[in-house]
């Protein structure tokens, strides 16, 4: 009977009255991650690009960034982000300074796992493109690109959950996200374990469909399915093509 007792007592914050706070925190969280992703991935580009490329003085800095946010927590860059740089003049509000917070570290993981894909491209690809007449751009945008983004899709999905989680190291910062709501929840509630466990599951509720959906894109893409309707539909037509003319 204690037990029972013990546990209805457990559950006595009053989550509607949070409701709307906690919905504005998950948003924010997804506006983070979106931003931070969407840049981490074109700078990571850049920078697979510069150490794939022939120049060294092309590929020394851009190695050097990569181990740089590679070994240094992504808490020191926040502080540094927010807290330090003022200290030179230099001023960001929280969301900018979050989000340049996880382009820098996370940049340097995905620069990883896009060189790594575009090397794994064989060359003869490139040396059939240039048979064919096509320029270096064209050749990269058109044969290389698409090929090592498949490569790189098992890789950039796991950076970007990651990334997705990372955002509550953004509460240090009072970056108003989802973690932040539940510390200000905590301390107005003192029912710390009961909030930080309803937040836990929040977290997973939405990491492990977007893990899945992901997983499932890759697979999708992978089997080699069309995913725009366009291309499915050109694939339907030559099929037809390809069947009547036999």
């Amino acid at each position: 009977m204690s037990l029972f007792q013990d546990l209805a007592g457990f559950f006595q914050v009053p989550w509607g009255d949070y409701a709307g706070n906690l919905g504005w925190g998950l948003l924010r969280t997804l506006a983070y991650t979106i931003a931070s992703f969407a840049g981490a991935a074109v700078l990571g580009l850049v920078l697979a690009l510069m150490r794939l490329n022939r120049l060294r003085m092309v590929r020394l800095p851009a190695a050097l960034y990569t181990e740089i946010f590679k070994n240094v927590p992504l808490l020191a860059i926040i502080f540094v982000t927010y807290f330090g740089l003022p200290s030179i003049g230099i001023r960001f509000s929280v969301f900018v300074a979050g989000v340049l917070s996880l382009v820098l570290f996370y940049a340097a993981y995905l620069s990883e796992i896009f060189r790594a894909a575009i090397s794994g491209i064989h060359s003869g690809q490139s040396e059939a493109a240039q048979a064919l007449g096509l320029g270096r751009g064209t050749t990269f945008g058109h044969v290389i690109l698409p090929q090592a983004l498949r490569l790189a899709l098992p890789g950039t999905n796991t950076m970007f959950v990651d990334l997705l989680k990372s955002t509550s190291l953004l509460v240090t910062i009072s970056a108003a996200e989802l973690m932040t709501r539940a510390q200000l929840i905590a301390s107005e509630t003192f029912r710390a374990l009961e909030v930080y466990l309803v937040i836990a599951v929040i977290y997973f509720a939405v990491c492990y469909p977007v893990s899945q959906s992901l997983l499932w894109l890759e697979r999708t893409i992978q089997a080699g399915v069309p995913l725009s309707l366009g291309r499915r539909r050109r694939l339907k037509l030559a099929k037809t093509l390809l069947a009547s003319g036999t």
